[in-house]
């Protein structure tokens, strides 16, 4: 396993919100079948952050969205249970803020497995950088659709100065994300990507598909938005 951040799409699951149309597992084939026709495989991880799940249950689904995310050639990233990401043979783990120091995740999880981490603010993007996470994400940037309790919005500003500080990590954008935002998020790469202090490197969304009318179109276009501009 050597897992690279290629993908430009990163999926949040919910599965609260994706009751209402079936389920969880449904609405992911939905979503990497889409990316699959619109980007080809790669295009989309899934992190999978049922955080109020019992150890056995999420493991039982980690080691259920493994066999689907390698169908589509989708990295499969677990929110926070290191020892759950290992044991389901998933592609990483997403530290929060107030999670595992990324060197003691790295000791265990080994260079192969990738490490995201959730940043708010600059200083917390330079730290990721010191501690060698594979990428970050950063928000919200604006108001959330679908998840409330993380402050401000921190706006594009923001956004372009993580993305500086973040000297080539990888750096998602989450919070409020819709296709036009990815659209206007993405355009910096056309203009001038050194002015505007960085590459976005994509998007995380959770609300945007999971709460979506049509999660599969929704996934669409929000790859065509982000692939619009470069």
């Amino acid at each position: 396993m050597n897992v690279r951040v290629g993908f430009k799409l990163y999926l949040i699951t919910d599965r609260k919100l994706a009751s209402r149309h079936g389920g969880l597992l449904p609405i992911c084939a939905a979503a990497l079948r889409a990316g699959r026709e619109v980007a080809g495989d790669g295009a989309i991880a899934i992190q999978l952050r049922e955080k109020d799940l019992p150890g056995r249950e999420l493991y039982e689904l980690a080691r259920t969205m493994r066999k689907l995310c390698t169908k589509f050639g989708a990295p499969l990233i677990v929110n926070d249970r290191i020892d759950v990401a290992l044991a389901s043979g998933a592609d990483g783990v997403h530290l929060p803020a107030d999670s595992f120091a990324i060197a003691d995740a790295r000791r265990l999880l080994g260079r192969s497995r990738l490490i995201g981490v959730s940043t708010h603010e600059i200083s917390e993007v330079r730290a990721a950088v010191r501690g060698g996470a594979d990428f970050a994400v950063f928000g919200p940037v604006y108001a959330p659709l679908s998840k409330t309790g993380y402050g401000r919005p921190r706006g594009f500003a923001a956004l372009r100065a993580a993305c500086h500080a973040a000297a080539g990590m990888p750096v998602f954008a989450l919070g409020g994300i819709t296709a036009e935002r990815a659209r206007r998020l993405a355009a910096p790469r056309r203009r001038d990507a050194r002015r505007a202090g960085g590459d976005v490197a994509g998007v995380a969304v959770i609300g945007a598909v999971f709460g979506a009318d049509d999660p599969a179109r929704a996934v669409k276009s929000l790859l065509a938005a982000l692939s619009a501009q470069r």
